[in-house]
């Protein structure tokens, strides 16, 4: 694990009530450099700063997704008398890695990461070298057949993905790629904006997650509300955490039968 590095990180002084979770910003000031904003979905230019990823998220908004999906999937396999031990994740957008440091906590036998930004698996080959079997820098929108055949050779039975989905960085079909590619009777936990589970958002992610807990191809055992992270106005952002066990591949067609896009 790197040194711990402590940065200057400056929040806006107005409130931004109105800014969207993928609008908010902050000011990131380094010494002999100009004050630099940085988007919070700039995830290319934080992870290139060792440690900032993980102080502005984890030490300024207090977020606890990786331990709080760890938690759900645990007790989904809990009920069904399954060992977390046992289990081999595909860390879909994983980052630099922090979800998948909280798997290895609980000791998976084996965790391969996949992310399409080349800062993310540069960040973690940095900070956590030895944490992933194999870590691809792939676009599963449009996933190479040889690649997918490599990723499946892994023979993951399970996927997480944390904080990831509903803003445009993991697409509808990309997490329908990731799941069709783990093992039939795999496990998938990961969590979701609390709007985004509302009939009244129509966005293709928010569809596809409510479409998938009511279908065939995924039987729910757990689904929590919980506090995700702070805003930088220090209020609460609630998130859903989702554990469950995939029933069967989904169809080619699914998506567009549902009219997600």
């Amino acid at each position: 694990m790197h040194q711990k590095i402590k940065h200057r990180i400056q929040f806006p002084k107005d409130k931004f009530y109105n800014l969207e979770q993928d609008e908010t910003y902050f000011y990131l000031q380094r010494v002999g450099q100009p004050r630099k904003k940085i988007r919070f979905h700039d995830y290319g230019e934080i992870y290139r700063v060792q440690g900032l990823y993980e102080q502005l998220f984890y030490d300024r908004l207090k977020c606890q997704s990786p331990s709080k999906v760890t938690a759900i999937l645990q007790s989904a396999l809990d009920q069904s008398e399954e060992n977390l031990s046992e289990l081999r994740v595909l860390d879909l957008g994983a980052g630099n890695g922090m979800m998948g440091e909280e798997l290895k906590k609980h000791g998976v036998s084996r965790l391969v990461g996949v992310d399409i930004i080349q800062e993310a698996h540069d960040a973690t080959i940095r900070d956590r070298p030895d944490l992933y079997d194999a870590y691809y820098v792939e676009d599963f929108t449009n996933l190479d057949d040889d690649i997918r055949e490599e990723i499946t050779g892994w023979q993951c039975d399970c996927m997480t993905t944390v904080a990831a989905l509903g803003f445009g960085d993991i697409p509808p079909g990309a997490f329908i790629e990731a799941f069709n590619i783990i093992d039939s009777k795999g496990w998938v936990a990961f969590n979701i904006k609390e709007t985004f589970m509302d009939q009244s958002d129509e966005s293709g992610f928010s569809k596809l997650i409510r479409e998938l807990i009511f279908s065939e191809y995924l039987h729910v055992y757990r689904i929590e509300r919980y506090r995700h992270r702070l805003s930088i106005e220090g209020q609460p952002l609630y998130y859903y955490a989702v554990a469950g066990r995939k029933r069967s591949d989904v169809p080619l067609d699914f998506m567009l039968a549902k009219a997600i896009s």
